[in-house]
């Protein structure tokens, strides 16, 4: 199948021709079709498997009917590097059309963005806060809104953005086409989904779990030596570009510091830092002008860099949806990836959860030639892990079967 089978205008197949793509990834040529029918969607599927295409090109089929001057379709996105990506998106498949798009989110002037608006747009890739700011000044219209995409939606839930959700979608007409994508499916928006999605089509691509073109190693460590241990891995690793994820802005901006000491052209990224400074780390990262970006969980969605070779959680996630999000930013478009993640003791349950996600257990490694001390990475999470392994292989066994029992009963195109 090509992207040519979805009838889609000239203009559009010769920009998704000049952006690379050249057969839909199975999110894609699942949802496009039912997205150009009409039909509320609800896609599933990991994170880097292509989603924001699934939902950017038949948008952009359908503005091309209609008045083009005139707000149509609204993008809602947790993060600003998110938004900003889909709107990066929309202005590349877009390009040979006249349609207009924008990113609206807060760190920076409103004035370019409401003088954008006042210029006409068909698209707003927004966050929920700063599009409730110009809403409440008069500054944008919503009541002609077409179609509404809720992208990362099992993000906007976990950042607590529900109650702006709510608010927006009571703005908008009820008549409407209305699609959510999203990697996993929390209590809360499942329930969201109902209210607001009319007889839609589900779509799930895949399990949710982390995408198995990645790898996953774990590193018994204590805290004390994670700055040696990571900064040892380096010089025996080879790899192309490494995303490094700490849980403080503290931590992330000292570690940053010290590897550029060391040597390496290395960037933080951190919610204290300004949206400009923020927007420069992320495009030195994809330009290659830095090879390491250390960042928070800011930076776990949004990112599109493509040739990010190693994820490496310097601080383990707190869950195991953080973990699935964070190694999404590398194994994409069909290339393969490392997950390296440091632990100690205190971090079991964490580790045992994340095996169960992925469905087999984390292989432990320890680094030839590293001094560990009096630390004996060998007997860490072993006698722990011994107790519950059975009973948590049992669970990914009936899992397992569950699953293979739901894909014979789901039908998507119904």
């Amino acid at each position: 199948m090509t992207f040519k089978s979805f009838s889609l205008d000239q203009r559009i197949v010769d920009a998704i021709i000049t952006a690379g793509y050249t057969t839909p990834t199975p999110i894609q040529y699942r949802s496009i079709p039912k997205i150009l029918e009409g039909r509320d969607v609800m896609g599933l599927a990991q994170t880097g498997t292509g989603k924001t295409g699934a939902f950017t090109i038949p948008i952009l089929q359908r503005l091309l009917l209609g008045p083009q001057r005139q707000l149509r379709a609204l993008i809602l996105a947790p993060t600003r590097e998110l938004a900003e990506q889909i709107h990066l998106t929309s202005l590349g498949l877009g390009k040979h059309t006249s349609l207009r798009s924008i990113a609206i989110y807060g760190g920076v002037s409103k004035n370019s963005q409401i003088s954008r608006l006042l210029n006409g747009v068909n698209i707003a890739i927004a966050c929920p806060g700063r599009l409730l700011d110009l809403v409440g000044d008069d500054h944008i219209d919503l009541s002609h809104i077409e179609i509404l995409v809720l992208d990362e939606a099992d993000r906007m839930c976990d950042m607590g953005f529900l109650p702006d959700i709510r608010r927006i979608i009571k703005l908008l007409p009820p008549k409407r086409q209305t699609l959510c994508f999203a990697a996993t499916m929390p209590e809360d928006i499942r329930r969201l989904t109902h209210k607001i999605l009319k007889n839609p089509v589900r779509i799930q691509v895949g399990q949710i779990s982390p995408i198995k073109s990645v790898t996953h190693t774990l590193y018994p460590v204590p805290n004390t030596l994670k700055k040696s241990l990571l900064f040892a891995i380096l010089e025996q690793t080879s790899t192309g570009r490494v995303l490094i994820f700490t849980r403080t802005k503290y931590r992330a901006r000292n570690l940053a510091r010290d590897l550029v000491k060391r040597g390496y052209r290395a960037e933080a990224l951190q919610g204290n830092m300004s949206q400009n400074k923020r927007q420069r780390a992320i495009d030195g990262f994809r330009g290659k002008k830095y090879d390491i970006l250390v960042a928070t969980d800011v930076a776990s969605r949004g990112i599109d860099v493509l040739d990010i070779s190693h994820v490496i959680n310097y601080d383990i996630p707190d869950s195991t949806d953080t973990y699935t999000h964070r190694i999404g930013r590398t194994g994409r478009a069909n290339k393969t990836g490392e997950a390296f993640t440091f632990a100690s003791s205190e971090d079991t349950q964490i580790v045992l959860e994340i095996e169960q996600t992925i469905g087999e257990p984390i292989e432990r490694r320890t680094l030839q030639g590293f001094k560990y001390g009096n630390f004996v990475p060998e007997k860490q999470f072993q006698r722990k892990y011994s107790k519950q392994k059975r009973s948590t292989l049992s669970r990914r066994r009936v899992q397992k079967r569950r699953n293979r029992t739901r894909s014979k009963k789901v039908h998507t195109s119904d």
